[in-house]
């Protein structure tokens, strides 16, 4: 089988592919568009979730002691 052959295949397929999600893409920004402001802004999606200075902090310090754990157990196994 013709290995270049098979590839400019499949390169067709997807660009086949390509043009049908482009073409309904298409349609759903246009109904984004129709609907208003207010949809488009629903389509970027959801915020950044922030975490607190002090939740880090306790993440920081919990980590911080299961690998303290794992030392201290990986010590007693070298000894």
């Amino acid at each position: 089988m013709n290995i270049l052959a098979a590839i400019k295949r499949e390169e067709k397929k997807l660009e086949k592919q390509l043009t049908k999600v482009q073409h309904q893409l298409d349609g759903v920004r246009s109904a984004a568009k129709a609907l208003g402001h207010s949809a488009a802004v629903e389509v970027k999606g959801a915020k950044k979730r922030v975490l607190s200075a002090a939740g880090r902090a306790a993440i920081s310090k919990a980590a911080k002691k299961r690998w303290a754990k794992v030392k201290k157990q990986a010590k007693k196994a070298v000894s």
